[in-house]
């Protein structure tokens, strides 16, 4: 079983900063691959990065310039560095882990957390 502790959400006003912390506990094998996804009242979740354990890491497009995704590898934690914020990026956060099992995937969400974008 694997646990996912998300932290740093808020309320922040067009333009400023936020920063995402998801911390991974339990019982996790290599090669895994964790990320953030949001999603907003009435929409779909996406995408918004993610990173492997060896440091790769893909952001949406409409994030590029404005947030970072990084990791702790030791700590089995990834962070997501929101700088310039827009009213759009307004949604519940949440954290996903990912690894291969000997049969299948393992596949692991956040409680989620809430980043409002509001002047």
């Amino acid at each position: 079983q694997v646990q996912l502790v998300e932290s740093g959400g808020g309320l922040v006003q067009p333009g400023g900063s936020l920063r995402l912390s998801c911390a991974a506990s339990g019982v996790i094998f290599s090669g895994w691959t964790m990320g953030w996804y949001r999603q907003a009242p009435g929409q779909q979740r996406e995408m918004v990065g993610i990173i492997t354990s060896d440091g790769s890491t893909n952001l949406a497009d409409s994030v590029k310039g404005r947030f970072t995704i990084s990791r702790d590898s030791a700590k089995n934690t990834v962070f997501l560095q929101m700088n310039n914020l827009k009213p759009e990026d307004t949604a519940v956060y949440y954290c996903n882990m990912i690894f291969p099992l000997v049969a299948g995937t393992g596949v692991y969400w956040g409680q989620g957390t809430q980043v409002t974008v509001s002047s």
